[in-house]
């Protein structure tokens, strides 16, 4: 597996590694359900290293993106990030992704772990980069290093460690700084739903900067953060997983993704989103609450009036909300809020009610 520059921390502190997609990643420190709550009540700290990065420069840099792209990324200025999907010829999701544009002709585009080479290899191919002479691709992962801190307390903490005002940073926008007089790019982003930010620095330092967040944050209550509670808060957040929500067989248009395609511009898989939206999708993606006790999970086939009609895509109970949750394919005819439906569970259908999503949403 590989392993992250900060693998020898999380052995230290005790975390149980997994492989989590060809990755050595800490699922949880102590349990999910405390690092779940320290987070949404304090702050909590991630590793997420595995991701990649993929530098796009050039005078036709914007252009190379346009192509690959769902979102129209015209209006984008310096310091702003875009979130994006990119699609195949079908329409298809190869991957849910942010644009940041760090300059001019300067962007970064952060990929998930897992689709990092995929995505790579697509913009590269002559299908969409042909024409485009003017871009130049470069992968960045390996020396770019990622650490999410979220949660409530989290400007505070990095109030401590960087000079300039934090808190002028606007939500999906970044500013340069330093730490340890360490560079880095922070963004208030994130996975959590909870005020958030995202720190990039050179990998070589990224261990560093670990540790001092640990130290600034510990009067906070700070703790590191697995994968395990990292999935239960998006999911409590309404944010879907690549993987298991989606994937090239799933289009934006059937995912909650339509806000950021843009059929008015030609992009691979444009044509044949216009024809879907033309002829309505005949499936959604749709929140629902388990009503019966059950959790539903991953693969679970969704009910309606005796009918196998659906498959659940994501599960779990919340701590948040102390209730069952979950996402699911339905018929567009279900995909209304307040809609029965039944999830089986081992051997007998739990009655679940389709809600409105996010399933939480903080208080600001």
């Amino acid at each position: 597996m590989k392993k992250t520059p900060l693998h020898d921390r999380h052995v230290s502190l005790g975390a149980r590694v997994i492989d989590f997609g060809g990755w050595a990643m800490p699922v949880q420190y102590t349990n999910v359900i405390e690092e779940h709550e320290t987070t949404r009540e304090k702050a909590g700290l991630f590793d997420i290293c595995h991701m990649g990065e993929i530098e796009v420069r050039g005078p036709q840099a914007l252009d190379l993106l346009q192509r690959v792209l769902s979102r129209n990324l015209a209006g984008q200025i310096t310091g702003q990030i875009k979130l994006s999907v990119m699609t195949n010829e079908q329409g298809g999701i190869m991957d849910d992704l942010t644009v940041y544009r760090l300059g001019g002709d300067h962007y970064m585009v952060v990929t998930n772990a897992g689709t990092k080479d995929k995505d790579l290899a697509w913009m590269m191919s002559e299908r969409n980069k042909g024409g485009f002479s003017g871009a130049k691709i470069t992968d960045i992962s390996d020396k770019t290093g990622k650490l999410d801190l979220q949660g409530p307390f989290s400007q505070k903490i990095l109030e401590h460690l960087i000079a300039d005002d934090i808190a002028r940073l606007k939500y999906y926008h970044t500013m340069n700084a330093t730490i340890l007089n360490i560079p880095v790019l922070v963004s208030r982003s994130g996975y959590t739903g909870e005020d958030e930010f995202e720190i990039y620095s050179d990998s070589a330092r990224i261990g560093d900067i670990w540790d001092k967040l640990l130290e600034a944050g510990a009067d906070y209550g700070i703790k590191p953060v697995g994968l395990g509670a990292r999935d239960t808060l998006r999911l409590e957040a309404g944010m879907m997983l690549y993987g298991n929500d989606m994937d090239e067989a799933i289009t934006p248009l059937e995912v909650v993704y339509g806000w950021v395609t843009d059929l008015d511009k030609d992009f691979t898989g444009s044509e044949a989103l216009r024809r879907m939206k033309q002829n309505g999708p005949a499936k959604k993606l749709v929140g629902f609450e388990m009503e019966d006790r059950g959790i539903a999970r991953h693969g679970y086939s969704v009910f309606k009036e005796g009918k196998e009609v659906g498959l659940v895509t994501s599960g779990t109970f919340t701590p948040t909300l102390k209730k069952a949750i979950g996402l699911a394919f339905v018929p567009v005819s279900y995909s209304e809020p307040g809609t029965e439906i039944f999830i089986r569970i081992r051997d007998h259908h739990a009655k679940a009610r389709i809600v409105t999503l996010p399933f939480y949403k903080r208080k600001k």
